[in-house]
C-alpha cells in the first residue's frame, strides 16, 4: 500500500473514531446493564430504549444500530490496516 494511501486511513480513523466512541460506548454499557438487569428478574425499559438508539425525542431506532456497525467495520479496516503496516515496517527493519 502506498504511503499517500496509508495517510487517508489513518485520516479517516482519526475522523471517524471520536465520533463512533460515544455511541459504541452507550451500546456496550446499556446492552450490559441490561443483561444483568434482565437475568436479575428486574425490567428497564428505559435502558432498553437508550440502548435502541430512542434517546427522548429524538427516535432513532430505525438507524442506530446501522450507524453503530457501520462505524465500527470502518474503524476495524482501517485500524486493521494500520496495525498490519506497522508489523510490515517492523520485518523490514
Amino acid at each position: 500500500m502506498t504511503n499517500r494511501k496509508s495517510l487517508q486511513f489513518r485520516q479517516f480513523h482519526r475522523a471517524i473514531a471520536p465520533i463512533m466512541v460515544l455511541p459504541l460506548l452507550i451500546s456496550a454499557i446499556t446492552g450490559s446493564i441490561y443483561q444483568i438487569t434482565d437475568l436479575s428478574g428486574k425490567e428497564v425499559k428505559w435502558l432498553l430504549e437508550v440502548h435502541k438508539g430512542n434517546f427522548g425525542s429524538l427516535k432513532l431506532e430505525t438507524i442506530y444500530p446501522f450507524l453503530n456497525a457501520i462505524g465500527l467495520l470502518a474503524l476495524i479496516a482501517t485500524g486493521t490496516s494500520m496495525w498490519l503496516q506497522m508489523r510490515r515496517r517492523g520485518h523490514q527493519s
